[in-house]
């Protein structure tokens, strides 16, 4: 018997020690000339100046995206008077909860929270809501925002990844910005009441008055002498969503296989240093859906975990409030600027309470929450209803 083993052993030795041997002297395999050209060409692009390796087409797209932004403005103002009836009459958005219910949908449908936004703050400007009920959509718009990240972990799993993993990231992220925004109203509400903030406001500056009278309004002017009232507003809609797509396209393309990131991944345990990270990338793209959609990825490649990404989700739903800003100063409605303003006031002030108090307890809690979801699909089957079904009751309230 030992024999026999002993032998078998020898031959698996020898037979191991023979395909080594084949390896080793084998002749190296042809390489591909595509694959070698393709090889030089990228480490030539590395070695370039920075200033050559930038995409210079990039500065007329951002300028063209701007513009966009701005005629999509002016759009949703101009069609909103029309249009406002139909939303305080036939929708019935006539207190807070109608207004939150109506902009959380809203951003599921169109899978965005800054476009809602603006339509909240046009309906503002035509006074189809007051300060309150714009203050809510807003709200909504934000709650809704995220769905995006989990819509993108389901896109994950059936391609075959793991599930904890995918839907992980869209759990914390409706998690973060749904316990923030319901934090944020003890502080939003009374804030806004009590009119604290009406006195700071921000101009449009003289030249871009003069660029929206002498270019914006002539267009404007046009088509609404071709399309009704709401199909201005409709066409401002769908214009903003093309400059936020153009807008995208302008940031610098960044791969998982570049030089930093690993350094990155390792820099980030820090609550304070993800919230500034989270709150800086949101800022330079102007869009959560993006900032928060990188996370997913990222995650699957193991660059992030779910207990790093809080503090950055935390900053990212306040920063993703300047193109909103932006679109409150060139409404020219000081109303509009009051609550995009309240709005990141008090969520700034809930993410310092819960970073500086008890950010343990508030991660803790968090993801077990989020565990309990990804447990079984009975508890994902109750949370996907209820995220569908809460903002449909608001309507009726």
């Amino acid at each position: 018997m030992h024999l026999t083993r002993v032998r078998f052993d020898l031959t698996v030795t020898c037979t191991e020690a023979a395909v080594n041997h084949e390896t080793i002297h084998a002749p190296p395999p042809e390489e591909s000339p595509l694959a070698s050209e393709a090889t030089v060409t990228h480490d030539a692009q590395e070695t370039r100046p920075l200033w050559r390796r930038l995409h210079w087409y990039k500065i007329p797209l951002f300028l063209v995206s701007l513009f966009l932004f701005i005629l999509a403005i002016t759009f949703m103002k101009d069609g909103a008077r029309e249009f406002g009836p139909f939303v305080r009459d036939r929708l019935a958005v006539t207190n807070f909860a109608d207004a939150l219910g109506f902009g959380w949908l809203f951003a599921y449908v169109i899978m965005s929270g800054s476009p809602v936004a603006g339509v909240a703050l046009a309906f503002l400007d035509a006074g189809a809501v007051d300060k309150m009920g714009a203050y809510a959509m807003v709200v909504g718009s934000r709650m809704g925002a995220s769905f995006i990240v989990l819509f993108i972990g389901f896109l994950y799993i059936l391609r075959g990844r793991n599930r904890s993993t995918s839907l992980g990231m869209g759990l914390v992220s409706l998690s973060v910005a749904a316990s923030m925004q319901v934090l944020a109203l003890f502080v939003g509400i009374p804030l806004l009441q009590s009119g604290l903030l009406d006195r700071f406001q921000l101009g449009t500056g003289t030249m871009l008055s003069g660029l929206m009278d002498a270019v914006l309004d002539p267009i404007s002017q046009t088509v609404q002498g071709i399309l009704p009232g709401w199909g201005v507003f409709l066409l401002g809609l769908g214009i903003i969503m093309v400059s936020f797509s153009l807008f995208d396209r302008c940031l610098p393309e960044m791969t998982l296989k570049e030089k930093g990131v690993g350094t990155i991944s390792q820099l980030v345990f820090k609550p304070w240093v993800m919230f500034l990270l989270g709150s800086a990338v949101t800022f330079i793209s102007m869009s959560v859906s993006i900032s928060l959609s990188i996370l997913v990825p990222l995650s699957q490649r193991g660059f992030v975990r779910r207990e790093n990404v809080i503090p950055y989700i935390m900053g990212a739903n306040i920063s993703t409030f300047i193109d909103t800003l932006l679109a409150a100063v060139l409404l020219g409605n000081p109303a509009a600027f009051t609550v995009v303003l309240t709005e990141m006031i008090s969520l700034t002030i809930v993410a310092a309470i819960i970073l500086l108090v008890n950010y343990e307890a508030y991660e803790r809690n968090l993801l077990r929450f989020v565990d309990w979801t990804v447990a079984d699909n009975r508890n994902l089957t109750i949370f996907m209803v209820s995220i569908f079904i809460v903002p449909i009751l608001l309507m009726f309230f």
